[in-house]
Protein backbone atom coordinates (compact mmCIF):
# COMPACT_ATOMS: atom_id res chain seq x y z
CA UNK A 1 0.00 0.00 0.00
CA UNK A 2 1.24 3.51 -0.83
CA UNK A 3 2.82 5.40 2.05
CA UNK A 4 1.40 8.90 2.58
CA UNK A 5 3.67 11.83 3.42
CA UNK A 6 2.64 14.06 6.33
CA UNK A 7 4.84 17.13 6.62
CA UNK A 8 4.86 18.64 10.10
CA UNK A 9 4.13 16.99 13.46
CA UNK A 10 2.14 19.74 15.15
CA UNK A 11 -1.48 19.24 16.13
CA UNK A 12 -2.68 19.13 12.53
CA UNK A 13 0.05 16.80 11.31
CA UNK A 14 -0.24 14.51 14.33
CA UNK A 15 -4.01 14.18 13.84
CA UNK A 16 -3.61 13.60 10.11
CA UNK A 17 -1.03 10.88 10.71
CA UNK A 18 -3.18 9.23 13.40
CA UNK A 19 -6.22 9.16 11.12
CA UNK A 20 -4.24 7.56 8.30
CA UNK A 21 -2.71 4.98 10.63
CA UNK A 22 -6.07 4.02 12.10
CA UNK A 23 -7.33 3.39 8.57
CA UNK A 24 -4.39 1.05 7.92
CA UNK A 25 -2.45 3.44 5.67
CA UNK A 26 1.34 3.65 6.19
CA UNK A 27 2.63 7.15 7.01
CA UNK A 28 5.95 8.90 6.55
CA UNK A 29 5.88 11.75 9.09
CA UNK A 30 8.39 14.54 8.54
CA UNK A 31 9.40 16.77 11.48
CA UNK A 32 12.41 19.08 11.30
CA UNK A 33 12.80 19.47 15.07
CA UNK A 34 15.24 19.04 16.78
CA UNK A 35 17.64 19.38 13.82
CA UNK A 36 16.08 22.74 13.12
CA UNK A 37 14.10 24.51 15.83
CA UNK A 38 11.58 27.33 15.43
CA UNK A 39 11.47 30.64 17.34
CA UNK A 40 8.53 29.35 19.38
CA UNK A 41 9.15 25.64 20.03
CA UNK A 42 11.29 24.31 22.87
CA UNK A 43 11.18 20.51 22.37
CA UNK A 44 11.20 17.86 19.64
CA UNK A 45 7.83 16.41 20.72
CA UNK A 46 4.84 16.06 18.44
CA UNK A 47 1.90 18.46 18.99
CA UNK A 48 3.90 20.83 21.18
CA UNK A 49 1.68 23.70 22.38
CA UNK A 50 3.44 27.05 22.29
CA UNK A 51 0.65 29.59 22.85
CA UNK A 52 -2.44 29.30 25.08
CA UNK A 53 -3.05 25.88 26.62
CA UNK A 54 -6.81 26.05 25.97
CA UNK A 55 -8.72 24.15 23.29
CA UNK A 56 -11.76 26.38 23.78
CA UNK A 57 -15.05 26.40 25.63
CA UNK A 58 -16.94 23.18 26.29
CA UNK A 59 -20.63 22.38 26.20
CA UNK A 60 -23.69 22.56 23.97
CA UNK A 61 -23.75 26.35 23.77
CA UNK A 62 -20.13 26.65 22.62
CA UNK A 63 -19.05 26.49 18.99
CA UNK A 64 -15.77 24.88 19.98
CA UNK A 65 -17.78 22.50 22.17
CA UNK A 66 -19.46 21.15 19.04
CA UNK A 67 -16.14 20.76 17.26
CA UNK A 68 -14.73 18.94 20.29
CA UNK A 69 -17.70 16.55 20.25
CA UNK A 70 -17.25 15.92 16.52
CA UNK A 71 -13.58 15.15 17.03
CA UNK A 72 -14.36 12.72 19.82
CA UNK A 73 -16.73 10.88 17.47
CA UNK A 74 -13.96 10.77 14.87
CA UNK A 75 -11.56 9.05 17.28
CA UNK A 76 -9.28 12.07 17.61
CA UNK A 77 -5.88 11.52 19.22
CA UNK A 78 -5.75 15.21 20.19
CA UNK A 79 -9.03 14.92 22.09
CA UNK A 80 -7.86 11.69 23.72
CA UNK A 81 -4.69 13.45 24.89
CA UNK A 82 -6.63 16.51 26.03
CA UNK A 83 -8.89 14.37 28.20
CA UNK A 84 -5.88 12.76 29.88
CA UNK A 85 -3.92 16.00 30.34
CA UNK A 86 -6.70 18.46 31.18
CA UNK A 87 -6.32 21.09 33.92
CA UNK A 88 -9.05 23.22 35.58
CA UNK A 89 -10.12 26.19 33.43
CA UNK A 90 -13.77 26.88 34.20
CA UNK A 91 -15.84 26.14 31.12
CA UNK A 92 -12.82 25.69 28.85
CA UNK A 93 -10.86 22.59 27.87
CA UNK A 94 -7.29 23.40 28.93
CA UNK A 95 -4.36 20.99 29.14
CA UNK A 96 -1.02 20.46 30.81
CA UNK A 97 1.10 21.14 27.75
CA UNK A 98 3.96 18.78 28.73
CA UNK A 99 1.71 15.81 29.43
CA UNK A 100 -0.38 16.55 26.32
CA UNK A 101 2.49 16.50 23.82
CA UNK A 102 4.25 13.59 25.55
CA UNK A 103 1.12 11.43 25.25
CA UNK A 104 0.64 12.18 21.54
CA UNK A 105 4.32 11.56 20.82
CA UNK A 106 4.23 8.21 22.62
CA UNK A 107 1.03 7.01 20.95
CA UNK A 108 2.15 7.89 17.43
CA UNK A 109 5.73 6.68 17.81
CA UNK A 110 4.53 3.24 18.94
CA UNK A 111 2.50 2.59 15.77
CA UNK A 112 4.12 -0.02 13.48
CA UNK A 113 2.95 1.71 10.26
CA UNK A 114 4.63 5.03 11.13
CA UNK A 115 8.01 6.10 9.78
CA UNK A 116 9.38 9.28 11.36
CA UNK A 117 11.86 11.36 9.36
CA UNK A 118 13.63 14.06 11.38
CA UNK A 119 14.62 16.49 8.65
CA UNK A 120 13.40 19.71 7.09
CA UNK A 121 11.27 19.34 3.97
CA UNK A 122 12.38 21.95 1.45
CA UNK A 123 10.30 20.87 -1.56
CA UNK A 124 6.77 19.51 -1.90
CA UNK A 125 7.13 15.69 -1.73
CA UNK A 126 6.04 13.44 -4.56
CA UNK A 127 2.98 11.24 -3.99
CA UNK A 128 -0.04 11.72 -1.74
CA UNK A 129 0.91 14.36 0.80
CA UNK A 130 -0.59 16.34 3.68
CA UNK A 131 1.14 19.67 4.31
CA UNK A 132 0.69 20.60 7.97
CA UNK A 133 3.74 22.73 8.61
CA UNK A 134 1.88 25.19 10.79
CA UNK A 135 2.38 28.91 11.33
CA UNK A 136 6.17 28.59 11.26
CA UNK A 137 6.55 26.95 7.86
CA UNK A 138 10.20 26.91 6.84
CA UNK A 139 11.37 29.48 4.34
CA UNK A 140 12.46 26.90 1.77
CA UNK A 141 9.11 25.09 1.69
CA UNK A 142 7.27 28.42 1.66
CA UNK A 143 9.26 29.42 -1.41
CA UNK A 144 8.52 26.07 -3.03
CA UNK A 145 4.80 26.65 -2.48
CA UNK A 146 5.07 30.11 -3.98
CA UNK A 147 6.79 28.72 -7.04
CA UNK A 148 4.06 26.09 -7.43
CA UNK A 149 1.01 28.25 -6.77
CA UNK A 150 2.06 31.85 -7.16
CA UNK A 151 2.26 34.55 -4.56
CA UNK A 152 -0.87 33.50 -2.64
CA UNK A 153 0.74 33.67 0.78
CA UNK A 154 -0.22 36.03 3.59
CA UNK A 155 1.74 36.61 6.78
CA UNK A 156 0.67 37.91 10.18
CA UNK A 157 2.19 37.96 13.64
CA UNK A 158 1.06 35.92 16.60
CA UNK A 159 2.00 36.71 20.19
CA UNK A 160 2.05 34.42 23.24
CA UNK A 161 1.20 35.46 26.80
CA UNK A 162 3.76 35.37 29.63
CA UNK A 163 3.53 32.68 32.33
CA UNK A 164 4.32 33.29 36.01
CA UNK A 165 5.09 30.97 38.90
CA UNK A 166 2.10 30.52 41.22
CA UNK A 167 4.12 30.67 44.42
CA UNK A 168 5.43 34.11 43.47
CA UNK A 169 1.90 35.62 43.27
CA UNK A 170 0.74 37.72 46.24
CA UNK A 171 -2.63 36.07 46.80
CA UNK A 172 -3.63 38.69 49.39
CA UNK A 173 -4.06 41.15 46.52
CA UNK A 174 -5.94 38.77 44.18
CA UNK A 175 -9.26 36.95 44.29
CA UNK A 176 -10.57 33.78 42.66
CA UNK A 177 -13.66 34.24 40.51
CA UNK A 178 -15.15 33.75 37.09
CA UNK A 179 -17.30 36.29 35.31
CA UNK A 180 -20.83 36.59 36.71
CA UNK A 181 -19.99 34.06 39.43
CA UNK A 182 -19.78 31.16 36.97
CA UNK A 183 -16.43 29.67 37.94
CA UNK A 184 -13.62 30.21 40.44
CA UNK A 185 -10.88 28.75 38.25
CA UNK A 186 -9.33 32.13 37.44
CA UNK A 187 -7.13 34.39 39.56
CA UNK A 188 -8.01 38.08 39.28
CA UNK A 189 -5.68 41.00 39.95
CA UNK A 190 -7.82 44.13 40.44
CA UNK A 191 -6.65 47.65 39.58
CA UNK A 192 -7.79 51.08 40.70
CA UNK A 193 -8.20 53.81 38.11
CA UNK A 194 -4.86 55.33 39.08
CA UNK A 195 -3.09 51.96 38.85
CA UNK A 196 -4.63 51.38 35.44
CA UNK A 197 -3.59 54.83 34.23
CA UNK A 198 0.05 54.23 35.19
CA UNK A 199 -0.02 50.76 33.62
CA UNK A 200 -1.50 52.07 30.36
CA UNK A 201 1.12 54.83 30.15
CA UNK A 202 3.90 52.32 30.76
CA UNK A 203 2.54 50.08 27.99
CA UNK A 204 2.60 52.97 25.55
CA UNK A 205 6.22 53.74 26.43
CA UNK A 206 7.48 50.15 26.49
CA UNK A 207 10.06 48.98 23.96
CA UNK A 208 8.78 46.50 21.41
CA UNK A 209 10.45 43.86 19.31
CA UNK A 210 11.49 45.57 16.08
CA UNK A 211 10.62 43.45 13.02
CA UNK A 212 12.84 43.28 9.97
CA UNK A 213 12.08 45.77 7.22
CA UNK A 214 10.67 43.04 5.00
CA UNK A 215 8.22 41.85 7.65
CA UNK A 216 4.69 43.26 7.51
CA UNK A 217 2.94 43.68 10.85
CA UNK A 218 -0.53 42.22 10.20
CA UNK A 219 -2.19 40.99 13.41
CA UNK A 220 -5.07 38.51 13.43
CA UNK A 221 -7.74 40.41 15.34
CA UNK A 222 -8.37 37.54 17.76
CA UNK A 223 -4.74 37.63 18.93
CA UNK A 224 -3.67 41.30 19.04
CA UNK A 225 -0.74 42.04 21.39
CA UNK A 226 -1.68 43.94 24.54
CA UNK A 227 0.64 46.83 23.67
CA UNK A 228 -1.12 47.25 20.32
CA UNK A 229 -4.50 47.34 22.09
CA UNK A 230 -3.18 50.04 24.43
CA UNK A 231 -2.20 52.20 21.47
CA UNK A 232 -5.74 52.02 20.10
CA UNK A 233 -7.09 54.11 22.96
CA UNK A 234 -7.11 54.62 26.72
CA UNK A 235 -10.22 52.49 27.25
CA UNK A 236 -9.56 49.75 24.69
CA UNK A 237 -8.07 47.36 27.26
CA UNK A 238 -11.08 47.96 29.53
CA UNK A 239 -13.28 46.41 26.83
CA UNK A 240 -10.75 43.65 26.11
CA UNK A 241 -8.43 41.57 28.30
CA UNK A 242 -8.70 43.92 31.30
CA UNK A 243 -12.47 44.29 31.36
CA UNK A 244 -13.88 44.11 34.90
CA UNK A 245 -17.46 43.34 33.86
CA UNK A 246 -18.98 40.46 35.82
CA UNK A 247 -16.07 40.24 38.26
CA UNK A 248 -16.93 41.41 41.79
CA UNK A 249 -14.09 41.80 44.28
CA UNK A 250 -15.31 40.02 47.45
CA UNK A 251 -13.32 42.44 49.60
CA UNK A 252 -15.16 45.50 48.32
CA UNK A 253 -18.36 44.01 46.93
CA UNK A 254 -17.81 46.03 43.73
CA UNK A 255 -16.33 45.57 40.29
CA UNK A 256 -12.76 46.93 40.11
CA UNK A 257 -11.87 49.63 37.58
CA UNK A 258 -9.75 47.10 35.65
CA UNK A 259 -8.63 43.52 36.17
CA UNK A 260 -5.90 41.19 34.94
CA UNK A 261 -6.95 37.52 34.88
CA UNK A 262 -4.61 34.56 35.25
CA UNK A 263 -5.40 31.03 34.06
CA UNK A 264 -3.84 27.78 35.26
CA UNK A 265 -1.39 26.37 32.72
CA UNK A 266 -0.35 23.02 34.17
CA UNK A 267 -2.13 20.22 36.01
CA UNK A 268 -0.23 20.84 39.23
CA UNK A 269 -1.21 24.52 39.22
CA UNK A 270 2.36 25.75 39.50
CA UNK A 271 2.23 27.99 36.43
CA UNK A 272 -0.35 30.61 35.49
CA UNK A 273 -0.63 32.68 32.32
CA UNK A 274 -1.93 36.23 31.91
CA UNK A 275 -5.18 35.83 29.97
CA UNK A 276 -5.29 37.88 26.77
CA UNK A 277 -1.85 39.39 27.39
CA UNK A 278 -0.20 38.21 24.20
CA UNK A 279 2.84 40.41 23.75
CA UNK A 280 5.85 41.08 21.61
CA UNK A 281 7.58 43.45 24.04
CA UNK A 282 11.24 43.03 24.92
CA UNK A 283 11.71 40.75 27.91
CA UNK A 284 12.97 43.39 30.42
CA UNK A 285 9.92 45.50 29.56
CA UNK A 286 7.61 42.53 30.08
CA UNK A 287 9.05 41.98 33.55
CA UNK A 288 8.70 45.66 34.47
CA UNK A 289 5.09 45.83 33.30
CA UNK A 290 4.01 42.54 34.86
CA UNK A 291 5.41 43.64 38.21
CA UNK A 292 3.27 46.78 38.04
CA UNK A 293 0.16 44.58 38.32
CA UNK A 294 -1.22 44.28 41.88
CA UNK A 295 -0.34 40.84 43.22
CA UNK A 296 2.45 40.33 40.68
CA UNK A 297 5.00 42.77 42.14
CA UNK A 298 7.38 39.88 42.83
CA UNK A 299 6.17 37.55 40.11
CA UNK A 300 8.70 35.09 38.76
CA UNK A 301 8.24 34.81 35.00
CA UNK A 302 8.81 31.25 33.82
CA UNK A 303 8.07 31.99 30.17
CA UNK A 304 8.09 35.37 28.49
CA UNK A 305 5.73 36.33 25.73
CA UNK A 306 7.16 35.80 22.26
CA UNK A 307 6.27 37.09 18.82
CA UNK A 308 6.72 34.94 15.75
CA UNK A 309 5.80 35.03 12.12
CA UNK A 310 2.82 32.94 11.04
CA UNK A 311 2.43 31.82 7.45
CA UNK A 312 -0.81 30.62 5.86
CA UNK A 313 -2.38 30.00 2.49
CA UNK A 314 -5.03 32.12 0.90
CA UNK A 315 -7.38 29.16 1.24
CA UNK A 316 -10.27 30.42 -0.94
CA UNK A 317 -7.89 30.69 -3.89
CA UNK A 318 -6.08 27.41 -3.36
CA UNK A 319 -8.15 24.85 -1.45
CA UNK A 320 -11.34 22.85 -1.90
CA UNK A 321 -13.61 22.10 1.03
CA UNK A 322 -11.99 18.65 1.17
CA UNK A 323 -8.69 20.47 1.92
CA UNK A 324 -7.24 19.18 -1.35
CA UNK A 325 -5.45 21.79 -3.46
CA UNK A 326 -7.37 22.86 -6.53
CA UNK A 327 -5.87 21.18 -9.60
CA UNK A 328 -3.37 19.21 -7.48
CA UNK A 329 -4.77 15.74 -6.93
CA UNK A 330 -3.44 14.05 -3.81
CA UNK A 331 -2.00 17.20 -2.21
CA UNK A 332 -3.74 18.41 0.97
CA UNK A 333 -3.23 21.17 3.52
CA UNK A 334 -4.21 21.26 7.19
CA UNK A 335 -3.88 23.43 10.26
CA UNK A 336 -2.85 27.08 10.34
CA UNK A 337 -1.23 26.67 6.93
CA UNK A 338 -4.72 25.88 5.56
CA UNK A 339 -6.16 29.07 7.02
CA UNK A 340 -7.63 28.10 10.39
CA UNK A 341 -6.91 29.66 13.76
CA UNK A 342 -6.70 27.62 16.95
CA UNK A 343 -5.37 24.30 18.20
CA UNK A 344 -8.70 22.50 17.97
CA UNK A 345 -9.38 23.78 14.47
CA UNK A 346 -5.88 22.72 13.38
CA UNK A 347 -6.40 19.21 14.71
CA UNK A 348 -9.84 18.96 13.10
CA UNK A 349 -8.54 19.92 9.67
CA UNK A 350 -5.69 17.45 10.21
CA UNK A 351 -8.29 14.73 10.72
CA UNK A 352 -10.12 15.65 7.51
CA UNK A 353 -6.95 15.94 5.43
CA UNK A 354 -5.75 12.58 6.77
CA UNK A 355 -9.11 10.96 6.06
CA UNK A 356 -9.14 12.22 2.48
CA UNK A 357 -5.52 11.24 1.89
CA UNK A 358 -6.49 7.72 3.03
CA UNK A 359 -9.46 7.72 0.67
CA UNK A 360 -7.10 8.63 -2.19
CA UNK A 361 -4.92 5.63 -1.39
CA UNK A 362 -8.02 3.41 -1.32
CA UNK A 363 -9.31 4.75 -4.64
CA UNK A 364 -12.22 6.68 -3.11
CA UNK A 365 -13.15 10.33 -3.71
CA UNK A 366 -12.43 12.99 -1.07
CA UNK A 367 -15.31 14.05 1.14
CA UNK A 368 -16.28 16.84 3.54
CA UNK A 369 -18.63 16.83 6.54
CA UNK A 370 -22.10 18.41 6.15
CA UNK A 371 -22.42 22.15 6.57
CA UNK A 372 -24.51 21.71 9.74
CA UNK A 373 -21.42 20.32 11.49
CA UNK A 374 -18.78 22.72 12.78
CA UNK A 375 -15.95 21.10 10.84
CA UNK A 376 -18.05 21.06 7.67
CA UNK A 377 -18.96 24.71 8.11
CA UNK A 378 -15.34 25.66 8.78
CA UNK A 379 -13.87 23.99 5.69
CA UNK A 380 -16.63 25.39 3.52
CA UNK A 381 -15.71 28.85 4.75
CA UNK A 382 -12.07 28.21 3.84
CA UNK A 383 -13.06 27.21 0.32
CA UNK A 384 -15.60 29.97 -0.29
CA UNK A 385 -14.55 33.05 1.69
CA UNK A 386 -13.63 36.32 0.04
CA UNK A 387 -9.97 35.87 -0.92
CA UNK A 388 -9.31 39.61 -0.64
CA UNK A 389 -7.82 40.26 2.78
CA UNK A 390 -8.43 36.66 3.87
CA UNK A 391 -7.47 35.91 7.49
CA UNK A 392 -7.54 32.66 9.50
CA UNK A 393 -10.89 31.57 10.87
CA UNK A 394 -11.80 29.75 14.07
CA UNK A 395 -14.90 27.78 15.03
CA UNK A 396 -17.91 30.02 15.67
CA UNK A 397 -21.68 29.83 15.38
CA UNK A 398 -21.69 32.33 12.53
CA UNK A 399 -20.31 29.62 10.23
CA UNK A 400 -23.23 27.23 10.80
CA UNK A 401 -26.69 27.57 9.22
CA UNK A 402 -29.08 28.95 11.88
CA UNK A 403 -32.16 27.29 13.30
CA UNK A 404 -35.52 28.99 13.92
CA UNK A 405 -35.35 29.25 17.70
CA UNK A 406 -35.68 32.62 19.45
CA UNK A 407 -34.04 31.85 22.78
CA UNK A 408 -30.27 32.18 22.33
CA UNK A 409 -29.28 29.31 24.59
CA UNK A 410 -31.90 26.97 23.15
CA UNK A 411 -30.85 27.99 19.64
CA UNK A 412 -27.21 27.09 20.26
CA UNK A 413 -28.20 23.81 21.84
CA UNK A 414 -30.38 22.98 18.84
CA UNK A 415 -27.53 23.82 16.44
CA UNK A 416 -25.19 21.67 18.53
CA UNK A 417 -27.49 18.64 18.45
CA UNK A 418 -28.26 19.04 14.75
CA UNK A 419 -24.57 19.43 13.87
CA UNK A 420 -23.43 16.48 15.93
CA UNK A 421 -26.12 14.21 14.49
CA UNK A 422 -25.22 15.28 10.94
CA UNK A 423 -21.55 14.63 11.60
CA UNK A 424 -22.32 11.18 13.04
CA UNK A 425 -24.40 10.25 9.96
CA UNK A 426 -21.59 11.41 7.69
CA UNK A 427 -19.08 9.21 9.50
CA UNK A 428 -21.39 6.21 9.17
CA UNK A 429 -21.78 6.79 5.43
CA UNK A 430 -18.00 6.72 4.83
CA UNK A 431 -17.96 2.91 4.61
CA UNK A 432 -16.27 0.92 3.04
CA UNK A 433 -13.64 3.10 4.74
CA UNK A 434 -14.01 2.07 8.39
CA UNK A 435 -14.91 4.78 10.87
CA UNK A 436 -11.61 6.25 12.06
Amino acid sequence: MERVNVVGAGLAGSEAAWTLLRLGVPVRLFEMRPKRMTPAHATDRFAEIVCSNSLGGEGETQAKGLLQAEMRLAGSLVMEAAHRARVPAGGALAVDREEFSAYITERLSAHPLLEVVREEVREIPEGITVLATGPLTGEALAEALKRRFGDHFLAYYDAASPIVLYESIDLTKCFRAGRYGQSADYLNCPMTEEEYRRFHEALLEAQRHTPHEWERLEFFEACVPVEELARRGYQTLLFGPMKPVGLKDPRTGREPFAVVQLRQEDKAGRMWSLVGFQTGLKWPEQKRLIQMIPGLENAEIVRYGVMHRNTYLNAPRLLQETLEFKGEEGLFAAGVLAGVEGYLESAATGFLAGLNAARKVLGLPPTAPPEESMLGALVRFLATANPEGFQPMNANWGLVPPVEVKDKKAKRQAMYQRGLQAFARWLEELLPVPNP
